[in-house]
């Protein structure tokens, strides 16, 4: 039985009210900022985003921390970067992602590597400046071809006041040449990993851009076609997808970064004609400043599912001339049968299907278009780690009637889950098994579920592939979802 735009709104409010009960008063008042429904025609989704999340109420957000070490900088392959404090969060952190890279693992590449100071308690009570300052000299003699080293500070680093800029410049003095620079990235700055993202930002800019010039590099011509990847971090292989098609149209991949990427690349950056900036969450701070000191144009891509990849590629190509025009279209139209085949394969079986996704970044929006694509529709959607800026970009891909929800608490979207009573679940890892265990279809969407990439026409076909799989297994028939146990 269809149901209207209207019944779907009232049905969404009276769930919000019904979840927002379970709350004491004064939390159930600040919960329901975050708690709203699309409507058509406004400039936002009409939820309040990026503010601390609730004591006592599970939240699924990162640290600074980790969207510094985690996100930014932890894929340059070719640096080494200290988590600076206790052990713990290295370990968490360590290799948590799927970010692909080429190279040889403890020769030139180091991203599956853990590098920690390892606090203890008399390093809590004299400082860790000294013991800094060794571990710079160890990882010198130990892995002579890093070609830097981010020191990324945990919390206690802030509370007790070491100096890592006095130690980064002081190693940067001794090894001539290398870069080293600190991240003042304390897990318990911000409100979540957004600040995280932000700082890394500003330590790009500061110790990166402001200290190279790729002009003086031997060996680096610039083109008319040259652009920068900022902000895909390559996991299982997305970058590598977007960068066949970008370069398929006749464009050169002076950078790419962070995944796969190298502090060269990074380096090479302000001489781009273009910057194509894919998470536009964590890398648009650095975006905006080339373009006010390189005078840089940036334009955010969507390269999930043939929709938005056929977009993306007319938008970029309009920066450029006719020839690169034209190969866009040519490029379109080479991948349209691979298209046709994987809808005609997946969209009957996935017609009509729903999706409640609720993700970090920028997917909460930017794959609901492959989604689209293979005719299911996305019923709700919501960040972790969300600002005001992304939930307008979200106008642009949710329907009318869509329920949002920012920073969802474990509780809520476990009854939004069992009342809006949808085919598949697109979260994180801490939600899979919650899921899964009701008897709900699931898909891992920070990291693909081991699967991937998603990037791509090559992406969308192992894109469809995988949703499929997850709503088809006969596993479910097994398993019943609660609202089939009590229908």
């Amino acid at each position: 039985m269809s149901v209207t735009v209207e019944e779907r709104k009232a049905a969404n409010k009276a769930l919000i009210d019904e979840v927002l009960k379970a709350y004491p008063e004064k939390m159930a008042k600040r919960r329901a900022k975050h708690l709203g429904t699309f409507e058509d025609g406004k400039p936002d989704c009409g939820v309040k985003s990026n503010i601390k999340s609730l004591p006592g109420v599970m939240t699924i957000r990162g640290c600074a921390y980790a969207g510094s070490k985690g996100v930014v900088w932890g894929p340059i392959k070719d640096m080494i970067h200290i988590s600076h404090g206790p052990v713990g969060c290295g370990q968490y952190s360590w290799a948590a992602r799927r970010n692909y890279y080429i190279g040889t693992t403890g020769i030139d590449t180091f991203v599956t590597m853990q590098f920690t100071s390892d606090f203890q308690e008399k390093d809590i009570v004299f400082g860790g400046d000294k013991k800094l300052d060794k571990i710079i000299d160890e990882i010198q003699e130990l892995f002579p071809l890093n070609k830097g080293i981010s020191i990324q500070s945990e919390c206690p680093i802030g509370l007790i006041g070491d100096d890592i800029e006095a130690v980064s410049k002081k190693k940067s003095a001794q090894y001539e040449g290398h870069t080293i620079l600190p991240v003042r990235c304390e897990g318990f700055r911000g409100v979540s990993q957004s600040l995280g993202h932000h700082l890394a930002n500003d330590a790009i800019r500061d110790w990166i851009f402001d200290k190279a010039d790729p002009d003086k590099r031997p060996g680096f011509v610039s083109t008319p076609y040259d652009v920068a990847i900022i902000g895909d971090y390559n996991i299982a292989g997305d970058a590598w997808s977007s960068r066949i098609l970008l370069e398929e149209i006749g464009l050169r991949v002076i950078a790419q970064w962070s995944g796969d990427g190298s502090i060269a690349e990074l380096e090479n950056t302000p001489k781009a004609k273009l910057n194509l900036l894919h998470c536009y969450r964590s890398m648009n701070y650095i975006s905006r400043h080339m373009e006010e000191k390189y005078c840089i144009p940036w334009v955010e891509y969507n390269f999930f599912g043939p929709s938005m990849i056929e977009k993306s590629l007319r938008e970029i190509a309009s920066h450029f001339d006719d020839t690169i025009k034209a190969n866009a279209e040519r490029v379109i139209a080479k991948y349209r049968p691979l298209v046709d085949a994987v809808n005609a394969k997946f969209r009957a079986r996935l017609q009509d299907k729903t999706v409640m996704l609720f993700v970090g970044g920028l997917r909460p929006r930017h794959v609901i278009g492959a989604y689209e694509d293979l005719g299911m529709n996305v019923v709700g959607t919501g960040y972790e780690f969300g600002h005001n800026d992304d939930y307008q970009r979200t106008t642009h891909y949710v329907k009318d009637g869509t329920l949002i929800y920012d920073d969802v608490t474990g509780y809520e979207f476990e009854r939004f889950v069992e009342q809006v009573q949808p085919d598949l679940v697109g979260s994180g890892i801490k939600e899979k098994y919650v899921f899964q265990k009701m008897g709900v279809p699931f898909r891992q969407m920070h990291s693909w579920d081991y699967s991937g990439p998603y990037h791509g026409y090559d992406g969308y076909a192992i894109f469809a592939r995988d949703m499929d799989m997850a709503i088809s297994s006969p596993v479910w028939g097994l398993a019943k979802a609660p609202w089939k146990k009590n229908p």
